[in-house]
């Protein structure tokens, strides 16, 4: 399926709480029926203070077309719906986000490991948005995360669910794309991947490690947003795709 991220950043002079507030009691309904959603998830930091982001909504499309009607094209992080729900959820975007400040990507999702039956609602998840290392090429990243860094990434000791999101327009993305590392408690992401203060990380754990220095040979870690947080899902009529 094709993925929309948004990284959302609160509005100036409302507060974390007020955000979250609005957002699931406002704007959650909207974007649920937004033309062609067919999964909608929201994920809330754990940590709001040591958080880059106030929150993260992923909506999930099957055409990739329907999908920019909806919320646009790479390239901008504002768009202009022409669609009935989709308009409606742009226009109520003024109320609660900065937009300028609201960084997103449009991708491709590649599930790599799935334990979790399908069901992600209250799991803890780790996003982390990667921009490769100077020197290398977007195919040069995609091939080593692929096919080096995924076999040791499933194997970090927690993880349940890993699924990664390949941008469908890289030259004109953000991001070169996102990891996404689900784990059943808080503990277990922390111990694997660290704490929400920082974008770098020190595990203890041999198999935690090892992702962990491989990461230097391919992602350039102090350009790198992430995000922990705890997930719901707000609608899901994907029938498990």
């Amino acid at each position: 399926m094709y993925k929309h991220v948004a990284l959302l950043v609160r509005k100036a002079g409302m507060s974390h709480d007020e955000f979250v507030t609005y957002w699931q009691d406002n704007h959650t309904p909207i974007a649920r029926d937004i033309e062609g959603v067919v999964r909608y998830q929201t994920v809330l930091p754990v940590d709001p203070e040591a958080s880059e982001f106030d929150g993260l909504a992923e909506l999930y499309f099957d055409d990739l077309d329907a999908l920019h009607d909806a919320l646009g094209s790479e390239g901008s992080r504002d768009y202009d719906p022409a669609k009935g729900k989709a308009r409606e959820a742009r226009a109520d975007v003024d109320n609660f986000l900065d937009v300028e400040r609201r960084p997103r990507i449009i991708g491709e999702e590649v599930v790599e490991k799935d334990e979790t039956g399908g069901d992600t609602t209250d799991l803890y998840k780790h996003s982390a948005f990667l921009v490769r290392k100077a020197g290398m090429s977007h195919d040069e990243f995609l091939d080593h995360w692929a096919n080096t860094h995924v076999p040791l990434a499933r194997e970090i000791p927690g993880v349940v669910r890993y699924a990664r999101v390949v941008p469908t327009d890289p030259e004109r993305a953000e991001f070169d794309g996102v990891a996404e590392l689900y784990f059943e408690s808080l503990d277990a992401l922390r111990a694997g991947l660290g704490h929400e203060s920082s974008r770098d990380y020190d595990p203890d754990h041999p198999k935690a490690k090892a992702p962990r220095e491989d990461v230097d040979n391919f992602l350039s870690i102090g350009d790198r947003p992430r995000f922990v947080g705890r997930e719901t899902v707000q609608k899901d009529a994907s029938g498990g795709r």
